[in-house]
């Protein structure tokens, strides 16, 4: 049996499976161990799933053998963030108020990923009910960022868990959401791949709401074209038209070998510039350097509206938007929760109606002026965060760490973040890469000539 005790991808997986050198079964019981052994010290899991894993596992072995594989991702181990709703089961939404609700319906995005033939392996950790960037839960437990087993180094938020689960090998990939910077924060500090989709492109539906107005669901994995299987499948593709998509590399799988030749992107101004640290700075501009010698331009974006002003306006909506939602909770003191969680959603009690539908208002007005700006530019590629992956005890909660994260969900904008090097201390740090809404593609492409160019840094 060829080796199994490695880091696995979709892509490796589907391939060894269609020709029978491994078994979904062998695979997810692999990934149960990995658990068992490692979890307790990266605390990334909210509820195992071992046994109805392993009955799907042994499932999928035989509908593969017999000839009716449903498509790249059928028996794929993969997580689901705590907030995706799957029936029968408990979804927390990181809150210890919630630990025992049952919930009667499957998320349709869950839905979707099951129905693909996927493994599920049970739910991970998140800041409680998603609000916060760095990843922190003080009642349910903050993650350990793998990639520091010496240290407890935050692993950004609030999709905390899935991004540890990954950087650790308990799970192929995994599912997050992205309100302000959720999949994309944690991606970088954890040295994996995540997309925050436009708006609306894929259903929230059986997913705890935080910010409706700006709530995206989105993959994770390891690399770009696990990440775009996984885009695929929640965007309710077949397995065999995305099979057929692979074979012909057409479609996103096309993007990600197309190259970055007569594009033009937009790179950080230098007022921005000087948030980020050397090590940032430094992998920062390899990675344009890179782009420029593969044929693209690249030239300074000065954004027409400020970047900490955009930061605010998203906080704002979101913390009104999360009052209606959660406020009731925060209200009765005697429930157990995260401080500062209660402390930011608490905030959006004081904001009028008037204020919030200006805040609507100036959104749409100061979307088009940013979209208007960026003519000519095909994307924007910043660094995913200014510095490394911080530790739990210096993390200073009144500032947000998605100040190049924030704009894209305030614009509508899709984003990647994409591994692009190591810090002096040996920590992953993210290059995030921004289109305008519906231009995943080009996101993908740019990605693509990225990952390409630079040595893994995934495996820890």
């Amino acid at each position: 049996m060829p080796h199994i005790d490695k880091f696995h991808s979709i892509v490796e997986l589907s391939k060894s499976f269609k020709e029978g050198h491994f078994k979904p079964s062998e695979i997810t019981e692999f990934y149960l161990n990995n658990i068992v052994e490692k979890d307790g010290k990266i605390q990334c899991f909210q509820n195992v799933y071992a046994e109805s894993a392993t009955v799907s596992s042994k499932a999928a072995d035989k509908a593969i053998s017999s000839g009716h594989r449903l498509g790249p991702f059928h028996g794929i181990p993969f997580v689901l963030k705590d907030i995706y709703d799957v029936e029968g089961r408990i979804t927390t939404s990181g809150s210890k108020i919630l630990e025992n609700k049952i919930v009667a319906e499957t998320a349709t995005m869950a839905e979707r990923l099951i129905a693909a033939g996927g493994i599920l392996l049970g739910k991970s950790k998140t800041v409680e009910f998603a609000f916060g960037g760095w990843g922190t839960n003080q009642k349910m437990g903050t993650p350990w960022n793998p990639w520091d087993l010496k240290n407890h180094r935050i692993c950004g938020g609030s999709s905390s868990g899935s991004a540890a689960a990954l950087a650790s090998n308990l799970c192929v990939c995994a599912t997050g959401t992205d309100t302000g910077g959720s999949v994309r924060l944690p991606a970088a500090f954890c040295g994996i791949t995540g997309l925050k989709v436009t708006k609306d492109l894929l259903t929230t539906k059986g997913i705890t709401p935080l910010s409706h107005t700006l709530d995206t669901p989105g993959p994770m994995a390891r690399s770009l074209i696990d990440v775009v299987i996984m885009f695929e499948v929640l965007s309710g593709t077949k397995g065999a038209e995305i099979d057929k998509k692979m074979v012909s590399n057409t479609g996103y799988f096309g993007d990600l070998t197309r190259g970055v030749s007569e594009m033009r992107i937009g790179a950080t101004a230098n007022k921005d510039r000087a948030r980020c640290s050397l090590d940032v700075l430094k992998r920062y501009d390899e990675i344009l350097r890179i782009l420029e010698n593969q044929g693209a331009t690249v030239e300074e974006y000065n954004s027409p509206i400020d970047y900490d002003d955009i930061a605010k306006k998203t906080g704002d909506i979101i913390s009104i938007e999360a009052y209606f939602y959660h406020g009731h909770l925060c209200e009765d003191k005697s429930n157990p929760m995260d401080e500062d969680v209660r402390t930011r959603i608490l905030k959006g009690k004081a904001f009028s109606a008037s204020q919030y539908l200006k805040l609507l208002e100036d959104r749409k007005t100061n979307g088009k002026t940013f979209l208007d700006s960026m003519l000519g530019f095909d994307a924007l590629v910043t660094p995913t965060t200014t510095d490394e992956a911080s530790l739990v005890k210096e993390v200073d909660h009144e500032v947000s760490p998605g100040h190049f994260t924030r704009p894209f969900n305030y614009i509508t904008m899709c984003a990647l973040s994409i591994p692009m090097g190591l810090s002096n201390n040996g920590l992953p740090l993210g290059l995030q890469i921004a289109a305008r809404p519906h231009e995943e593609n080009i996101a993908l492409r740019i990605g693509g000539e990225v990952e390409r160019n630079l040595s893994s840094v995934c495996e820890t």
